[in-house]
């Protein structure tokens, strides 16, 4: 091997190990970078000359970093959309990135919603996932999850159930007189109903004793809210009628007239009111609505139908379902995170942002649910942070460093060697 091959060999050492110390930079550099993979730098030799049939080493080549994708330590922010991977995989992204309108992959989880009510990322690029409709089935194809912008449907009343103690010592009134209720009603309560299109509707409720354990029961809204209706003036939407036997107990109930036309909303509605389990009906008459002596009350409502809702808390649960909370009680899910799976994540091609592509060398992307195959489970309200060990890319660095000491050593000692040579003629 010639002198001036030496000198190459040296070159290619310096060459490589400067490269690798770039890697171990980088490294160190991103050691606080969310969902960072540490690089390694991968080593090569060359071959040089050859000597009686035997082929001489030329140096060595840095064949590029090889990505290491062990997991990094997962920290809790108790954002809810911060979301960590527990495992393989990688959240899909997708959007304008430098120029390029693709779609991207990455392990930072940093997510918020956009002032559209989209889920992206830090870079503005929209997290992929799979859409639940309100019947609880899942889009086949993941898409961009528009969170901000669901709402709970209306829910129109339909059941009022009511418990109360009604005096029975209460007198027997005139008539029931929409118009002079103080004087013709024994008691009233009021609770809040719902029609079709989600519109509140105040409604009382008027009982009016008849006697012998006989009650009927009037419910009145404002004139206002219903169609053809008199502001100020109370209509009645339903009305019906209790009997008690002798021991105070619920003997039966029946519903004599009930329909509400609300303005604009579906007309007709019905709204069932129920007092209790009846003794006609096969209950035992005590576990609603009682009549006993003493003052009367009210000691319960449950009446359905809502509002629509606006969400207001999300939840994220480990297979990746996003749960919504609304302002109206609804709770349901709303999506689930899509996670990508490759074939040879080394193949992945960097592209800044703690982004990565595919490429021919990656293979296509397998997207999945998160906790299908290889693909990890979610964390929410937490991140991966970086996998870099500081204490190791420093002991590195010195290895790398006294590495490209000795090669420099092999440039200066051949540069020596064809020093002499060119003395030899004096």
């Amino acid at each position: 091997m010639s002198i001036t091959n030496s000198l190459y060999i040296g070159i290619s050492g310096l060459q490589a190990h400067g490269e690798a110390i770039s890697i171990v930079g980088d490294n160190i550099a991103n050691a606080s970078t969310v969902g960072f993979k540490r690089n390694r730098a991968s080593f090569e030799d060359m071959l040089g000359g050859e000597i009686n049939s035997q082929r001489l080493g030329g140096g060595v080549v840095m064949t590029g970093p090889q990505t290491m994708w062990d997991q990094g330590t997962i920290t809790r922010t108790d954002n809810p959309l911060d979301l960590a991977i527990s495992g393989g995989g990688m959240f899909v992204v997708k959007g304008s990135h430098g120029g390029q309108n693709n779609q991207y992959y990455t392990r930072d989880g940093r997510f918020h919603l956009d002032n559209l009510g989209y889920v992206t990322n830090q870079s503005g690029l929209r997290l992929q996932g799979y859409t639940i409709d309100s019947r609880g089935t899942r889009a086949l194809s993941p898409t961009d999850l528009p969170l901000g912008a669901r709402q709970s449907p209306p829910v129109a009343t339909t059941q009022a159930t009511m418990r109360l103690s009604l005096d029975s010592a209460a007198p027997t009134l005139p008539p029931f007189d929409p118009t002079n209720t103080t004087d013709t009603s024994n008691y009233a309560t009021s609770a809040t109903m719902y029609d079709s299109l989600g519109a509140p509707h105040h409604v009382e409720v008027f009982f009016h004793a008849q006697g012998a354990g006989a009650w009927e029961y009037h419910a009145m809204v404002d004139g206002g809210d219903l169609a053809g209706g008199t502001l100020g003036t109370a209509t009645e939407i339903a009305s019906g009628t209790m009997q008690f036997n002798t021991d105070g107990a619920l003997q039966s109930q029946a519903v004599s007239t009930s329909n509400a036309d609300f303005i604009n909303a579906t007309p007709g509605q019905v709204i069932a009111f129920n007092f209790g389990d009846d003794i006609a009906s096969g209950g035992t008459g005590r576990g609603g609505t009682t009549q006993y002596t003493g003052t009367s009350a009210v000691n319960g409502l449950d009446i359905d139908g809502r509002g629509a809702g606006k969400l207001t808390e999300i939840k994220i649960s480990d297979d990746g379902k996003i749960n919504g909370v609304f302002d109206n009680g609804d709770q349901f899910q709303l999506a689930q995170v899509a996670i990508a799976d490759f074939a040879n994540e080394q193949g992945l091609g960097r592209a800044g942002d703690g982004l990565v592509v595919s490429t021919p060398g990656s293979g296509p992307p397998l997207i999945d649910a998160p906790g299908t195959g290889a693909r990890g489970s979610i964390v929410s309200g937490s991140l991966e942070q970086s996998n870099v060990d500081i204490g190791n890319e420093l002991v590195t660095l010195i290895a790398y460093q006294r590495a490209f000491e000795a090669n420099a050593k092999t440039v200066t000692t051949a540069d020596e060697m064809m020093s002499d040579v060119n003395n030899l003629k004096r």
